[in-house]
């Protein structure tokens, strides 16, 4: 496995004239646990806790977005249970922070990431696009907003 680090996406590892070169390596079994979860689930997000029991905001407001969109089915992988899998998701990404939402095989971002492409409409685009929701209608919408359910929902 060879790989290229590369310093000016990391400046902040740079030290004066001198360069300090951090880099784990991540296990093939975690990458091949990583990779398993993400190819084997529509929406994957790994969390801290579960969609059940969000351990942490970012987690509770990232299940929380996929719930208001209509995803009714994601896989959440509780990175809090695996010290390599929390690590070895980081540098699969290359993504600095948990939560980390992926749809149909590629990575779409964070909690941060997640909540702007909710409020300008982004993500619904890619939910839709991706045969995961279906598009919200004015009749839909009405429905929601006098019941308080999504349609199709008891």
């Amino acid at each position: 496995m060879s790989r290229i680090f590369n310093l000016t996406k990391h400046a902040a590892l740079r030290t004066g004239p001198f360069v300090r070169l951090q880099s784990r390596w991540l296990s093939d079994a975690t990458k091949a646990a990583i990779e398993k979860e993400i190819k084997g689930n529509d929406v994957c997000v790994f969390m801290k806790g579960t969609p059940d029991e969000p351990m942490c905001g970012f987690s509770r407001a990232t299940v929380t977005i996929l719930t208001v969109q209509g995803v009714r089915n994601f896989k959440g992988v509780n990175v809090l249970e695996d010290p390599d899998l929390r690590s070895g998701i980081k540098e699969y990404s290359q993504w600095p922070t948990i939560p980390q939402v992926y749809v149909k095989g590629e990575f779409v971002g964070g909690c941060d990431i997640m909540l702007n492409m909710h409020k300008s409409g982004e993500l619904e685009s890619l939910l839709v696009k991706e045969g995961l929701i279906e598009p919200m209608t004015e009749a839909s919408a009405a429905d929601e907003s006098t019941t308080g359910d999504k349609k199709g929902s008891s």
